[in-house]
């Protein structure tokens, strides 16, 4: 099982769906070799530097923090049932609700179709807000996750950052 790195106030509490085997393996969020997110945080403008999964809790020191929807570790996020994203609603809700990030960015659509009950759900910024903080969906920066090239990635990353910093100085 994977720590949250969370603290009150943040800017983004980013969420992925549920840790990787080597992720949880390690200790360390995002630590697969072939997971993208720390290359692309960084080529987007979140961190000034590429942080390396080792140093996963130096996020903090950005203003974000990270979180997953299920707790459960899985070579693959399909091999989640639905009774599980049920049962992690209670505990995203609580830490949502504790912490109150500005912003909640779900990586794929996976988990915030579960939460929300939608079927449907675009990109980006959400018509409604999730515990009274806003909601963002970025594509899931897995390795898996081959629908999106590294520069879509730090495209839909990018696109986010700036809404950031224009809206929350």
């Amino acid at each position: 099982m994977l720590t949250d790195l969370i603290d009150k106030d943040l800017k983004v509490l980013f969420c992925g769906i549920n840790p990787g085997l080597k992720s949880a393996l390690d200790g360390y969020h995002f630590s697969g070799r072939s997971n993208r997110f720390w290359k692309v945080l960084h080529q987007s403008g979140f961190t000034t530097y590429q942080i390396e999964p080792a140093n996963d809790a130096v996020i903090l020191e950005f203003g974000y923090g990270l979180t997953t929807a299920v707790e459960r570790a899985t070579a693959r996020a399909d091999q989640l049932s639905k009774e599980e994203f049920d049962h992690a609603f209670e505990n995203l809700r609580n830490k949502i609700t504790a912490f109150q990030p500005r912003f909640i960015a779900f990586l794929g659509k996976a988990a915030y179709k579960a939460f929300s009950g939608k079927k449907n759900v675009l990109w980006g910024l959400q018509p409604e807000d999730f515990c009274d903080t806003k909601v963002w969906i970025l594509p899931n920066p897995s390795g898996l996750n081959r629908g999106f090239n590294l520069e879509q990635l730090v495209s839909a990353y990018s696109e986010f950052h700036q809404y950031i910093s224009r809206n929350n100085p």
